[in-house]
């Protein structure tokens, strides 16, 4: 894993809006429709290429696939697992029913699902009745080969994919199989350790996204913080057994709040979590700090150490407002974590990806997102004069 030895080196998390005809080509297969597998393939392999490009020629240094050829950042785990089950969906409910927010914010929360575009995803929900086992090497191997191919003759620094966490899959898929929780998830973690070892193969970073870490509490109303902070540290011990064969510098690890434009009151605060976070056999942790809700607790770092040889990927740019942030203030938040933990161990990043699902309608426009980009380069520029200076 590259540092910023030289210079402040830029990054995102990894999701980046879908084209209209791939997202259409998304939906028939993911609603198993008919539709030609060739031709999905080839603009997938077109889409990747195409996204690459645009994140060097915006400035990024360490960039991905952005996830398209996958309809969501956990759903895609559906033709990579086996073990599982199809049963009738409840209706869909709105985002966020139950958590902590939905009760403060209920009219706000039933207006924003209106206003949402709708996501891919199955119409059906998954449960798990067999052995969790991993069927997908034939799609990884095309995700990994459209990447490499893609950065054939650009001028990036590294190249990452994201893979997302056993926490996130134990959520969103029922377990009727496992005699308990612990035993489903570390399951789910045996089995997703074969992506995660075929990734670092490839020589690529692997990003593991694992936003249930810290939604957890959010999710939650009945758990105290200390409770979740139990849950955690099971969910990060089942991590690093699927991470075990990988050098922590060969990892990210990335957590958010999620893709939720709210009040965002009850976010767990991360002085809460960040000890559990930086147990995870990581080289980089990932998380956000540019929304207004979490900018401050670049403060945090003050009294809480970074072990030796690890990096600081704080989001300078966010993913919860389609205003683009002055490379000024960008440099600002990159300097305010430099000064505390070193200018080598910091990348500056983005708050979350852009996409995490396949919609028509994605939150941040997919202009706004490449002219964020630029700011986020060119603050890197203005803090690198700075700090190098």
């Amino acid at each position: 894993m590259k540092r910023s030895v030289e210079r402040i080196l830029t990054t995102f998390v990894g999701s980046l809006a879908r084209p209209a005809d791939l997202i259409e080509m998304l939906k028939a297969k993911e609603t198993v429709q008919n539709y030609d597998r060739r031709a999905f393939e080839a603009r997938v392999r077109s889409a990747v290429a195409d996204v690459v490009r645009k994140q060097a020629e915006a400035g990024v240094d360490i960039v991905s696939d952005g996830e398209q050829g996958k309809a969501g950042f956990v759903t895609y785990i559906g033709e990579r697992l086996a073990g599982f089950e199809p049963r009738p969906a409840p209706p869909r409910a709105g985002p966020w029913v139950g958590s902590r927010e939905v009760i403060d914010f209920p009219d706000y929360y039933e207006w924003y699902s209106r206003w949402r575009g709708p996501s891919i995803g199955p119409s059906t929900a998954f449960v798990c009745t067999g052995p969790v086992t991993y069927k997908g090497r034939e799609a990884l191997e095309r995700d990994i080969d459209n990447l490499k191919a893609a950065l054939n003759g650009m001028d990036v620094e590294e190249a990452f994919m994201p893979s997302t966490s056993p926490a996130n899959i134990e959520s969103y898929r029922k377990n009727e199989y496992y005699r308990s929780a612990e035993e489903y998830l570390y399951a789910i973690a045996e089995a997703m350790r074969e992506e995660y070892n075929a990734i670092v193969a490839a020589g690529l970073l692997l990003q593991v996204d694992d936003p249930r870490l810290v939604t957890y509490y959010n999710s939650n109303p009945g758990s105290t913080v200390e409770q979740c902070r139990k849950w955690a540290e099971l969910r990060v011990e089942a991590l690093n057994h699927a991470l075990r064969d990988i050098p922590a510098e060969k990892v990210r690890f990335h957590t958010c709040y999620g893709i939720n434009i709210g009040p965002r009151i009850h976010d767990m605060a991360l002085k809460d979590i960040v000890d559990i976070m930086l147990k995870v056999n990581a080289g980089a942790y990932s998380f956000e700090a540019a929304n207004p809700r979490h900018e401050h607790e670049w403060r945090v770092w003050e009294s809480v150490k970074l072990a030796a040889g690890k990096v600081l990927i704080p989001g300078v740019i966010t993913h919860t407002s389609n205003i683009v942030e002055h490379p000024e203030l960008v440099a600002e938040r990159i300097l305010q974590f430099a000064r505390i933990v070193g200018r080598e161990n910091v990348i500056a990043g983005s708050d979350c990806g852009f996409s995490s699902q396949a919609t028509d309608e994605p939150e941040i426009h997919p202009t706004v997102v490449w002219a964020k980009f630029k700011a986020m380069a060119e603050g890197a520029k203005i803090a690198t004069r700075q700090l190098w200076s």
